[in-house]
């Protein structure tokens, strides 16, 4: 990996806002490649294939486990998520920043494989509030939402183990916090590079 590219992995529990967060680094940020993760879960709303997910059937999704293509992949809700290594590397061989929008357990493995990954953990107001944004958005049944409920303490165990918190209270002032940490590590890589910090 390029000492100057940065490689920024968001997670947070199901309803913590990172998937608004990072829809609003893209836009704010053209520099920030995306990476686009593969799924076997139905497409939610108005998504599209290979905009939000690639979706695929999970025959697939497992042939491409067996054939070594993921830089990390999870079984998360019932279903599988993944990110293709060669995506990844292609992105940050060219100099690219790259942004992976990742489940704990995603992010974990990224960090094994890139020890230079920055891991941005996104937290939620409270429990009460984690619900309620789930069961707004309508897309999920009560059993969906238990389940993915149920995971939430787990996963914000594993934020002790990010490099940031980023508390998801105010989506604008969580925004202007994460804009602040990428600016923040993309002049510490300059510096590493004997650039100026400008």
């Amino acid at each position: 990996m390029p000492a100057q590219s940065l490689l920024v992995v968001v997670s947070g529990p199901s309803g913590s806002g990172k998937g608004t967060l990072c829809n609003m680094l893209r836009e704010a940020l053209p520099d920030l490649s995306y990476s686009i993760s593969l799924t076997t879960r139905p497409p939610r709303g108005d998504e599209q294939n290979g905009v939000e997910y690639f979706f695929v059937t999970e025959e697939e999704f497992k042939k491409r486990i067996e054939a070594g293509e993921f830089l990390e992949w999870a079984e998360v809700y019932g279903y599988y998520y993944g990110t293709l290594l060669f995506t990844v590397e292609k992105l940050l061989s060219e100099g690219r920043n790259v942004l992976l929008e990742l489940d704990t357990q995603g992010a974990r493995m990224v960090k094994e494989i890139f020890p230079e990954a920055v891991l941005i953990f996104i937290r939620p107001p409270s429990m009460e509030e984690l619900k309620a944004r789930i069961t707004k958005r309508g897309t999920d049944d009560q059993a969906a939402i238990n389940k993915r409920l149920s995971c939430a303490p787990d996963e914000l165990e594993a934020a002790r183990s990010y490099d940031y918190l980023v508390d998801n209270n105010l989506k604008e002032q969580a925004f202007a916090d994460l804009l602040n940490i990428i600016e923040r590590e993309k002049s510490a890589r300059r510096r590493g590079q004997g650039g100026m910090d400008i």
